[in-house]
């Protein structure tokens, strides 16, 4: 049920991938970076589904009391950040598209939730890219487009904006706190 692997995270193929793109993959990104660290990531969750389809996925931290969940109402997708002590509340909501602005929306599409070992960040990928990154240690979320702006409530950061190079701070901050 549960696969354990290095984190390689590339940019999807057709669907939800920007146009312009600093690198052709976060692995080579990775290679450049760290040579000599590996990520080692779970991936809690994998399947597939269809955008602008009435979807809903959930997956728990392994070690603490919450979770992420995502959601395609039909017009929009959200990746939520959940306290699963309380019920499913959420703690935070990060925009990942608008179902009208996806040119291929009857492909199929993997989604994953991939956690850190530790059960400390977890990060949502659509067809192996990354969209949207939820730290809980930190209280900090991270989304391709930063939308919307933190309510303070829970997401302690005011830049939201989702970049290559905040997932590599992020994995080696992890990485260095285990």
């Amino acid at each position: 049920m549960f696969q354990t692997t290095n984190c390689h995270l590339q940019p999807a193929d057709g669907i939800l991938m920007p146009s312009l793109r600093k690198y052709s993959s976060l692995a080579e990104t990775f290679g450049n970076c760290f040579k000599y660290e590996v990520f080692k990531m779970t991936i809690e969750l994998e399947e597939t589904f269809t955008v602008g389809q009435n979807n809903f996925f959930e997956s728990t931290s392994p070690l603490f009391p919450f979770g992420v969940t995502f959601e395609d109402d039909l017009t929009t997708g959200y990746f939520y950040a959940v306290n699963t002590i309380k019920d499913l509340q959420i703690l935070d909501a990060l925009h990942i598209y608008n179902v009208s602005e996806i040119s291929d929306k009857s492909k199929p599409c993997k989604i994953q939730f991939v956690w850190t070992d530790d059960g400390k960040i977890a990060s949502l990928l659509i067809n192996k890219y990354c969209h949207a990154i939820y730290d809980f240690d930190k209280q900090e979320s991270y989304s391709r487009n930063g939308f919307p702006k933190s309510n303070k409530d829970w997401s302690k950061n005011e830049n939201r904006i989702l970049t290559d190079d905040i997932i590599l701070i992020k994995l080696k901050d992890n990485m260095q706190s285990l």
